[in-house]
């Protein structure tokens, strides 16, 4: 279920739970790929029981809210909803 998009900035492992019908969602991923950041992605709405409580169970330890978008960059550092600004200032 995780999807990949290729970009030609690789410097940093960026991560996205996302929902398939969340505004914000899609506008980080045009965000990321109009910077040309390689990253993946999981649909969480697209999952289905004990999948879908496992992946939002990893959702909470980084973000207890549990809001979408939630980027979670180098598997330590986590931005939640749309935020260009501090997705930019952690990429560079």
């Amino acid at each position: 279920m995780i999807k990949h998009v290729e970009g030609s900035n690789d410097k940093h492992s960026v991560f996205l739970y996302t929902l398939s019908t969340c505004v914000w969602c899609k506008k980080t991923k045009q965000f990321l790929l109009d910077m040309g950041i390689k990253y993946s992605y999981i649909d969480v709405d697209l999952l289905e029981g004990a999948q879908q409580n496992k992946v939002m169970s990893e959702i909470s330890a980084v973000n207890p809210q549990g809001g979408f978008p939630t980027i979670l960059i180098d598997k330590v550092k986590t931005v939640v909803g749309y935020q260009p600004e501090a997705i930019k200032e952690i990429l560079q």
